[in-house]
């Protein structure tokens, strides 16, 4: 199997993993030291898997659909963006409520004693909304709750507080452009010279 593909199943397998709660199949993606860098976590990789299991126990869950996985891989590093849609479910001032946030996920990789392995996760937050499930019901959030969220991320950010989840206002978004061309350079200047 080429690098590029098993770069690809790697990446797939950790979101796949952590969607279904395969928490074992999910640590074994991740180098124990991989730096993850998401909206609701900041840690290594052993804690990500962690923290993503106790979520889940407390019946906060997300799915991923993911959009194909641009690999560019140098020797035994690899730089990998996945376009994802973040589907979650939850109850928000008593009404049932689903929120879609469109984000790209940035993946360092490297081959590590003979096998690939996730070595950072990096998050660059695009747009979100956050709708009523049941058709005909009304979700009423305060405005003053959202002054101030960065438009990238404001209703991810809405709800994972309210979840008990603080969510910083540094994340990489769209709304931000130049620190999201600073993380870009960074992931190919670690990767190596571009032919």
């Amino acid at each position: 199997m080429d690098d590029v593909t098993e770069v690809s199943r790697l990446i797939l397998h950790e979101r796949r993993s952590r969607d279904r709660g395969w928490w074992s199949q999910m640590r074994e993606c991740l180098a124990a030291d991989a730096a993850i860098r998401l909206s609701w976590f900041r840690g290594s990789g052993a804690d990500f898997v962690a923290a993503s299991r106790e979520m889940a126990a407390r019946g906060d869950s997300a799915t991923h659909t993911l959009g194909p996985p641009v690999v560019d891989v140098l020797g035994a590093k690899a730089v990998v963006e996945v376009a994802v849609a973040i589907h979650m479910r939850s109850e928000l001032n008593g009404v049932e409520a689903d929120l879609t946030s469109n984000t790209r996920l940035l993946y360092r990789a490297e081959r590590r004693t003979g096998r690939w392995l996730i070595v950072s996760l990096d998050s660059v937050y695009e747009r979100d909304s956050l709708l009523p499930s049941v058709p005909g019901t009304h979700l009423e959030i305060d405005p003053d709750a959202l002054a101030g969220t960065r438009p990238s991320y404001r209703m991810l950010a809405h709800l994972l507080n309210v979840r008990g989840y603080p969510v910083a206002d540094d994340l990489y978004g769209d709304d931000r452009p130049a620190p999201v061309q600073r993380l870009y350079r960074s992931l190919f200047d670690w990767l190596g010279p571009q032919g």
